[in-house]
This record gives C-alpha cells, structure tokens and sequence, in this order.
C-alpha cells in the first residue's frame, strides 16, 4: 500500500532512527542523576524489570498502531477504532504530549551545547564551580543556545526524510556509541572506580521503595519515549518484511545499553574525584566539569563527553520534532520548510517559558526550588507518559478497541521474533494493572510541596 507517505530507506535506518528517538538526556542526564538518588544497583535493577515487563509490551503496541494506520497519532485511531469511539481524543493529549517534551527538553540541548562549546574553546575552569547554576540564570546565554538547538532540528527536518532525519540520525548515533565506548573505558581506568561500580552494579534491596518502582517505571517510558506516539510515528514509516516484537527488542537493546554506559562513564569518574553521587539534575554539568578539570587531558575528555551529549539530545529533539511535524502537516497539508518554519517557532516560544525560568520567568509550582522545567517534567513524566500507555495497551488489548486478534496479526507480520499467546496475560492486564497502580500511587506520594 503506498498512500503517499514518505518511507524510511532501509531497516538500520528504522532502527537507529526509533532507538534515536529513545535515546536521549533520558540516558545519560536523567538516568545517572535518577540512579544516584534513587540509591544505585537497586534502582538499575527494577529500572531494567520496567523495561522488559512494561516497555517492551507498549514498544509494540505503538509500533503496531503506526504500521497499521500508516498515520500520526492524530489520525491512527479514526483508522483503527470502532465507529463511535473516543480514542481518538488520546491523539490530542499525544500532541501536547510532545510539544511539553520539547517545552524543556530543547533547553537542556542548548545546555549541552554550551558546555560542549565551553570544553572546546578552552574556557571549562569556569564551568566546574557554580557554573551551572550561572548558565541556567544567564537569559542571554539560556535563550541564545535554546535558539541553536531549535533551529538546527528543524533545519535539518527541511530536508525529506531519507535525506535530513534519516541520514543525520544514521551518523550521529553511530558516532554516539563509539564515543560511549571511549569514555566509559576512560573512566575504568581512574582511580577507585571500583568503588562507583559497586554502587552502580550491586543492588542494595533495603533502598528499593514504592516510590524507587514508580521512579523506575516513568524513567523507562521517558527514556523509550513511551506513551505520547513517538514510537508510532515511525511505526507509521516501515514496511512489513519484519515483526514489530524483534525490532522492538533491537531499540531497547541500544537504549539499555546507552543508560548503562552512561552510568559506567559518570559513576566511577564521581568516586574517584569525591564527587556526590545524588547530585541530582547538576551531575552531568557542576560534577562532570570538575572531574574533567582534574583529569590529564581533561579539556578534550569533556570536549569528547560533552559532544557525545549533543549527538544523544540531538537524536531525540530530531525525532521528537518529526513527529510534532508529521502530525502538524496530517493536518494541514503544509510543506515541510514551511511546517519545520512554524513549528519551530511555536516550539521556540514555548521554550522560553524553561529558558528563563530561572531568572525572568520565575515560577515555583511544586516544592520550593522548583521551575517551569519541574512543571513541563510533572505533564509529561508522571502524567502522559504513563496514562498513555496505559491508553495503548488498553486499545490493543480489548474488544472495545482495537482488539487483540488485530494488534497481533499486525505485530506478527513479517519476518522475525512474534508475540505469542502465553504473552497476551501480560499485555492485557499485567501492563495496565501495574501501570495504572503505579500512577496512582506515584500522585499520591509526589512532593507537591
């Protein structure tokens, strides 16, 4: 069937484009920092139970809705659910799911660039003391670099598929992984990086709480991209020649071992420089420059580190950017350039809101200390994401949805691993019962104030 829509080149292409898409600052900002306070091994441990019981499952799905439909998020239930449903109205939330994402996600690539750019032209002694926190209250700085970050996403979204995402995604990806390899060989090798091991590889049981399992499950949807149709928007893009189960399992391969390595590159480098592992948000900025400023070389390691930041944050933004893209110009039939102009701008806006919310825009909605950033965190992490994938897999699951007969049929086309039968408990009320406990018991015990 070809109604026009445009196809990814090959399946490498899917592949690294949708693990692109997963990976992220989910990665190698959120995850180490998440690790770190959520108390170390204990933490990777269930993160990685959330991957395979309840990530997987909803990889699937999304990918499987997307192939199906052959539409964006707007437009894949009209074609999948039942005449009179309301599932469509999820399309919307998937919509604003991705425009709060990149509400603050692009503030935190502009971050990554400057800290890049910093490394390179050698002035990084100033970033290891309070340099952070400088940058984040720096409007001229915070809105300058948010303006880079957008316009090079789009930019490249000029091009057509195969010749702007596609391509693009391809280098920076492979480009990515072998700098990971690098560094985290780098980091072995210091001083007392056995110590940062163990707190990042040995599971210590007594700190893992209700609230370390809720942790984990929103951190593997935010790191997989998970419930606001990311996933589907490529779904949309490939073919049949493979099943959806085995390309699902090739994504979160890359993405895991991306988390892991981060927290092999950050964790040993903290313990062997004495630096606080529970840093928090900071630790890939005021912790990372210090480690790097003792280090022999440290200038061109943390130029190396901070570059493979951009390529991991680019990855994302450029995905995420697609898919707000596709589902603009589904509905209004625009041309690319003039879609990639008008959604960047809104997108640039908006933006601004995280940009200068430490410093012109001041705004606390939580506990004292927090931003816009926290508030555009708390829509997407602990809401959308997990509420839509419970949405999905209720969809997929249920006669009166989709059905399971229909998602599996798509699911299984092709060559490859299948979702079989002894699976569905799983996928019909393992997934939605966990999440849906999870969510409410995550609202329940958040730090309102």
């Amino acid at each position: 069937m070809d109604n026009g829509r445009e196809r990814l080149g090959s399946r490498l292409g899917f592949i690294l484009l949708s693990a692109g898409c997963a990976i992220g600052c989910g990665n190698v900002w959120k995850f180490p920092w998440m690790t770190g306070q959520y108390g170390g091994g204990g933490f990777v441990l269930v993160y990685i139970l959330c991957l395979l019981i309840l990530g997987l499952p909803v990889m699937v799905m999304e990918f499987a809705m997307g192939r199906a439909s052959q539409a964006s998020p707007l437009g894949m239930y009209q074609k999948l659910e039942k005449p009179g449903s309301k599932w469509h109205i999820h399309g919307w939330f998937a919509l604003l799911g991705n425009v709060a994402l990149m509400a603050f996600y692009t503030v935190v690539t502009g971050w990554m660039i400057y800290y890049f750019w910093m490394f390179l032209i050698g002035q990084n002694e100033i970033l290891a003391s309070g340099g952070f926190g400088a940058m984040i209250t720096n409007p001229g700085v915070n809105v300058g670099f948010l303006a880079i970050a957008v316009v090079i996403g789009f930019g490249i979204l000029c091009f057509n598929l195969q010749g702007g995402l596609e391509r693009v995604t391809k280098y920076l990806m492979v480009a990515l992984l072998m700098l990971m390899i690098a560094l985290a060989i780098r980091s072995a090798t210091l001083p007392n990086a056995a110590e940062g091991l163990k707190f990042y590889l040995v599971p210590d049981f007594s700190k893992i709480t209700g609230n370390v399992v809720v942790g984990a499950m929103n951190q593997a949807f935010f790191t997989l991209s998970l419930g606001i149709g990311s996933m589907a928007i490529f779904g949309s893009y490939i073919g049949k020649e493979r099943s959806l189960m085995g390309e699902s399992v090739n994504v979160i391969i890359l993405d895991t071992f991306v988390a892991i390595m981060a927290g092999l590159i950050i964790f040993p480098a903290c313990t062997s420089y004495g630096v606080e592992v529970d840093a928090g948000p900071p630790l890939l900025f005021n912790t990372m420059a210090t480690v790097f400023n003792n280090m022999a070389g440290g200038r061109w390691w943390g130029t190396l580190f901070f570059l493979f930041m951009v390529f991991a944050a680019l990855s994302t933004e450029l995905a995420v950017f697609e898919n707000i893209l596709a589902m603009v110009r589904e509905k209004t039939g625009w041309s690319r350039p003039l879609g990639c102009i008008v959604c960047g701008i809104g997108i640039f806006l908006l933006s601004l809101t995280t940009a200068l919310g430490y410093s012109k825009f001041s705004f606390q909605p939580f506990a004292e200390g927090s931003a816009w950033l926290d508030f555009w965190d708390f829509i997407v992490s602990t809401n959308l994401l997990p509420v839509g994938a419970l949405i999905f897999a209720l969809f997929c699951c249920n006669k009166f949805g989709w059905g399971w007969d229909n998602f599996v049929e798509e699911a299984n086309a092709g060559k490859g691993m299948k979702v079989k039968k002894w699976m569905k408990p799983i996928f019909q009320f393992v997934v939605p019962i966990v999440v849906a406990f999870l969510y409410i018991y995550g609202l329940i015990t958040f730090g309102w104030k």
